[in-house]
């Protein structure tokens, strides 16, 4: 299957699909190639939020994104497209190159977004507990996993994704911030 750049869009990613969205330069002379892709979820199963679909307040989240650091001349080869040119400053601030590739292929593999959720955070992570923890929505209450956070992590994997979602802990209602009792090296919630 070939690639053509411009083939899809964000806005009409559907479950299932993936985006190719574009190829950003990074230090080493490398490149990262995005890769968007919408799950099958919450949005598809409330009623409320279909009903409601024009009016962002109502929005289940967007499409997950996923990036794979690589060689240009390597990803060029494999994808069939020109990756050396056409590099302009996007939204973030970084040189990139919109591709916007429908179901992106690479010897008849589909690139597809995997998602592996973990109550064992990276450095990273750790660092900024406040926004790597996994939220009832942007600003909402922090989800747990057996009295820990979540932390969701993505990849860009070949075909059909194998995700590890974890079974969130009943509600309970937590104001203002990370609450004291938490182990912020680890995100546990100590008792």
């Amino acid at each position: 299957m070939e690639n053509i750049i411009n083939s899809g869009k964000l806005e009409a990613l559907t479950p299932g699909n993936s985006l190719l969205v574009q190829a950003i330069q990074v230090a080493n002379g490398k490149i990262q190639l995005e890769v968007a892709e919408r799950l099958e979820g919450a949005a598809q199963a409330n009623p409320l939020a279909v009903f409601n679909k024009s009016d962002e307040r109502f929005s289940q989240g967007g499409a997950r994104r996923a990036w794979l650091t690589c060689e240009p001349a390597d990803a060029a080869e494999l994808l069939g497209v020109d990756l050396k040119d056409g590099y302009t400053m996007n939204e973030a601030g970084k040189s990139a190159k919109p591709l916007n590739i429908a179901n992106p292929t690479v010897n008849g593999n589909v690139l597809r977004v995997q998602i592996t959720e973990t109550v064992e955070p990276s450095e990273w992570q750790m660092a900024n507990l406040q926004t790597a923890a996994k939220r009832r929505g942007k600003d909402g209450d922090y989800i747990t996993h057996d009295g820990c956070y979540i932390f969701a992590n993505s990849q860009v994997c070949f075909g059909e994704p194998n995700h590890t979602f974890l079974e969130a802990d009943a509600v309970t209602k937590v104001t203002g911030g990370i609450p004291a009792g938490v182990d912020v090296m680890t995100g546990e919630i100590m008792s």
